[in-house]
């Protein structure tokens, strides 16, 4: 390794391919820059290329790579590297969006069976799919075994009354790998050999009740002996409208097989409900050219040129996008040639079923093998602009393999640069799927509420009962977006606090993202006019806890860590939540004392009820964790206006807003005028319940009392020295209101340098709680932070309310109750999202504190720790679910899944699930949930700290 000085304070280190160093001088504050290869140019031009601008007082090393350099060059628009991507979802049947029935039942308005031959209004769906960030043109394969009665189109699973834990996808799928811009993209669908069990997974399933496990595809026996085919699609882009596609097949099994394989490329219709707004009313073509080479045209996307790889014996296969109205419901088709035609085509050998004339508005290309035991069989497919005209055949050749390696070489290199070295091997599979899963989850979300609610021009339109129902007073929310959703097949739609949680892994790797996704619901053609956000597409009106002020000031501080501080999105954030905010207040705080209750706030059915079906008549509860994510608001908002007072001095008006909010909110938790929400004699926080004139503490060790914990600010006395106005109102209140500011705690450093500490718990109830958090009989356990302490197994809560016994008891699995549709459960599993937030702020406790607080973990053990080395143990706990045992076997996370201990095919395929359980860590609930649980990649970083990589 040679090195040179070559100008000024700027050191450049060569190591052998073009990797640039620059150490900055005394006005970069000494900070270090390292520039990745293929950049181009001289060392100058890879330094400027760079996020980390060294004027600023940062000591990072940031290192660019080309995939950093695709996302800075799609964020200043001189390339649009993600106009293309997994946008495509898993399931758009049985969503509220393609629901027009009289009742708002959308699992029987649009089931399955319709799938295959009925157009969507509202999205497309596929398996391991790609398409536009508008979904006009969409990219899946489909399959069949020479078995099923069915085209595997797209993935089945069970509707909310079918499961015995509600709806459940009943397939194996996994991602496997993306980049931010989706330059390079894996995932993997696993199709059985036999028939696939339809019927069998709905019928067992009824059979069982909530005391059952569910009946899961690996169940059936059908897998055994590995009688499967893997299906590997992978993407990579030779440009930003250059796609490459291989698909791979292999066939797992003991026994040579059967295999159909037809790649399909389609347009989404837009054509037939008159829909004005996607400006298209033509109706689009796919037109052969050659005899495997299609192109497009489309009023509003260039003209593309697709190019199928030619193999013997196969060919190409035409129809439209259209429904078959004939075959659903008894009325004329628009075309003689509908959207299931390649299913008749191939199953029921209808030939007159495809379109001779070779276009249509779907296109496949048809391959049928017979692949031996262990054989592998790839199809390459090249969608391209055309930008010429005449004629125009994309390359599958070595020009293809050359640009896929190199687009895998530099996914690894990007995700090098983001995951720690010292991280396990282990660990870093683990990282790079979560992020993968996390990529893959982003889909187009089209739902224009006004147009749904009224219907379309003879074609869609609602029962005059759609308009005093679902979502009826949401007619503003216009969404046509690409969005993060929690999964794309049990909840392909997006919801406020789970976008929030995907935000912070989504920072690491693509901040520009990421501030567009949280900024996106706080626009006007989002949040309503009142204020409030939405919370989901089955009920806009319910209420999530309010983080996503929280996700806006981590994404802006993550991003400053590279040197940039973007204000002007912490500004309009802000300006936003500030409309946010006063619908919170004005709505559930009732009684004006600070104490807040009302609606889902996130933790479902934890509680004595049921808080979205109300209280009893004449019962009011007042709300721990509903008070305690208030209080966890109002912080957090104050932080953004100091963070903004820094640059604007007018914000910290507002920074003394929020800090009277959050110190009265704290006031009214630890006995204020209320009487306070915290219990002496248990040392634990509380919901009370006031009914008939008399106030009950409802005794539930749950994370109701844990949540308090979250709400907590450090003021600096630097920051307070830069901005005399916010130090002033501040002293006054120090002066002025003693009721209040013995909620404040001071510190001193050794430097007498002074800080103060504003949290809902004192000192003295903040080692009690964590007493009780950290007992392994209560709520610490082996993979993290249950839900409901571990006690309540033996001791359930119970309480009469007019005649009517209530009962709380843990439940580590699934829930054993139909509360929230009985897929849903809080009553003891482990969720990443309060863990997260939990784990965070023992870390802010320890930046106060220092070790002037040491507590046992695990209590009672005799080891003591500061509350730094209590989160670096949850962090470690939770990073066990997804760890293989020493001893061997399965990963936590995939116990009980039926999944073989002893194989890589299974244990290298990781799956996020919703949440685990609270004794086994295995997963539970939605099984594809990296949205938030990619959070586990934000975990291991912490677990191995902030790492210096590739300098010597």
């Amino acid at each position: 390794m040679g090195l040179r000085n070559l100008a000024g304070t700027r050191l450049v280190v060569r190591l052998g391919t073009p990797w640039f160093c620059e150490f900055g001088g005394r006005n970069a504050g000494g900070s270090v820059r390292l520039a990745g290869p293929r950049l181009g140019g001289s060392p100058d031009h890879a330094l400027r290329s760079g996020r980390v601008s060294l004027a600023t007082q940062t000591t990072s090393i940031f290192m660019t790579t080309s995939e950093q350099q695709r996302l800075d060059e799609d964020e200043r628009r001189e390339k649009n590297w993600k106009r293309w991507g997994p946008y495509l979802s898993e399931r758009q049947w049985g969503t509220v969006r393609e629901d027009y029935s009289e009742g708002g039942n959308s699992w029987s308005d649009f089931p399955h069976e319709h799938a295959r031959s009925r157009a969507y209004r509202w999205g497309e769906d596929g398996l391991l799919g790609f398409s536009d960030r508008q979904c006009r043109l969409c990219f899946s394969i489909a399959l069949w075994n020479s078995n099923d009665t069915i085209l595997k189109e797209r993935l089945f699973g069970l509707t909310g009354p079918e499961g015995n834990h509600g709806e459940d996808v009943k397939e194996l799928y996994y991602y496997l790998d993306s980049t931010p811009t989706h330059s390079y993209a894996k995932a993997m669908y696993r199709y059985p050999q036999q028939r696939y069990p339809y019927r069998d997974l709905v019928s067992i399933n009824a059979q069982r009740g909530l005391n059952d496990r569910e009946y899961e595809l690996i169940d059936t026996g059908l897998l055994d002996e590995n009688r499967f085919f893997d299906a590997k699609a992978t993407y990579a882009k030779a440009s930003d409208n250059d796609l490459l596609i291989d698909i791979a097949i292999t066939n797992q099994g003991p026994d040579a097989h059967d295999i159909t394989l037809l790649p399909t490329l389609w347009f989404r219709n837009t054509w037939v409900w008159g829909c004005l707004h996607e400006g298209c009313t033509a109706k689009p073509t796919i037109q052969a050219i050659d005899s495997h080479i299609v192109q497009t045209r489309h009023d509003t996307l260039e003209p593309f040129v697709c190019a199928f790889e030619n193999q013997p014996d196969s060919e190409l296969l035409f129809t439209e996008n259209e429904t078959n109205s004939e075959h659903l419901f008894g009325t004329e088709n628009f075309s003689p040639y509908t959207k299931d035609a390649f299913h008749r085509y191939v199953i029921d050998d209808q030939t007159d079923a495809v379109n001779p004339k070779r276009h249509g508005t779907k296109v496949a290309a048809l391959y049928r093998w017979n692949l031996a035991p262990g054989e592998t069989r790839h199809v390459k497919v090249r969608l391209s602009v055309k930008e010429k005209v005449g004629e125009f055949h994309p390359d599958l050749g070595d020009d293809f393999d050359n640009v896929m390696n190199q687009r895998r070489e530099e996914a690894d290199e990007f995700y090098n640069a983001i995951i720690p070295s010292k991280a396990t091997d282990e660990q870093r599979l683990v990282s790079r799927q979560a992020y993968a899963g996390l990529m893959w989850t982003k889909q187009f979300y089209h739902y224009i509420v006004a147009d749904w609610l009224d219907g379309d021009r003879d074609v869609m339109t609602p029962p005059a009962a759609r308009h005093n129902g679902r979502n009826k007073d949401w007619r503003h929310l216009y969404a046509r977006d690409v969005l993060s959703m929690p999964d794309k097949w049990e909840y392909p739609w997006f919801a406020a606090w789970d976008l929030a949680f995907h935000m912070i892994p989504a920072a690491r790797i693509d901040p520009a993202f990421a501030k567009k996704q949280l900024m996106v619901l706080l626009r006007e053609w989002y949040m309503h006019p009142n204020g409030q956000l939405p919370a989901y597409e089955f009920y806009f009106d319910d209420v999530n806890p309010p983080v996503h002020a929280w996700a806006c000031l981590r994404v802006f501080q993550m991003e400053a860590e590279t040197g940039k501080r973007d204000y002007k999105f912490l500004s309009q954030a802000f300006q936003r939540l500030l409309v946010n905010f006063t619908w919170w207040v004005n709505q559930v705080d009732s009684n004006g004392d600070n104490v807040f209750a009302g609606g889902f706030l996130g933790l479902d059915n934890i509680g004595v009820f049921d808080r979205s079906k109300g209280l009893p008549e004449g019962a009011e509860l007042e709300q721990a964790d509903g008070t305690a994510w208030m209080a966890f608001y109002c912080g957090t908002m104050m932080s953004m206006a100091l963070e903004l007072a820094r640059h604007d001095r007018s914000y910290s008006d507002m920074a003394s807003k929020f800090l009277d909010h959050f110190i009265r909110i704290v006031d009214a938790m630890n006995g204020g005028e209320s009487g306070g929400l915290w219990d002496e004699e248990d040392g634990f926080y509380y919901d009370q319940l006031q009914i008939d004139g008399e106030t009950h503490p409802m005794r539930v060790k749950s994370l109701v009392g844990l949540l308090p914990l979250i709400a907590v600010e450090i003021l600096d006395e630097d920051l307070l020295a830069d901005l005399p106005g916010f130090r002033n109102r501040l002293e006054w209140f120090l002066n002025n209101r003693h009721d209040l500011v013995q909620h404040i705690t001071f510190c001193q450093t050794t430097k007498r340098h002074h800080r103060m500490l504003i949290s809902i718990p004192t000192q003295e109830r903040l080692e009690r709680v964590l007493e009780i958090l950290l007992d392994e009989s209560e709520f610490l356990s082996d993979f993290g932070i249950r839900s409901l302490s571990k006690k309540h197994e033996s001791e359930p809560f119970r309480v009469t309310v007019r005649g009517k016994e209530h009962t709380v008891a843990y439940v580590p699995g699934e829930s054993d109750s139909w509360m929230f549709g009985g897929n849903s459960n809080w009553r003891g599993p482990i969720w990443f999202p309060t863990s997260y937030l939990l784990i965070e702020a023992l870390q802010r406790y320890h930046e106060f504190y220092g070790d002037d607080i040491q507590v046992e973990c695990p209590t009672g053990s005799g080891v003591k720790m500061n509350l730094r080395e209590v989160a670096d143990e949850l962090n470690r706990r939770m990073s066990n679910i997804f760890s293989t045992p020493a001893e061997g076997g399965s990963r936590p996370c995939l116990r009980g899944s039926g999944m073989k201990s002893d194989e890589s095919l299974w244990q290298d395929q990781v799956l996020f699930y919703e949440y685990f359980h609270g004794d086994t860590g295995e997963g539970l609930g939605a099984s594809h949930q990296t949205g938030w649980t990619a959070l586990i990649a934000t975990c291991i970083e912490h677990l191995h700290g902030r790492i210096t990589e590739g300098v010597e």
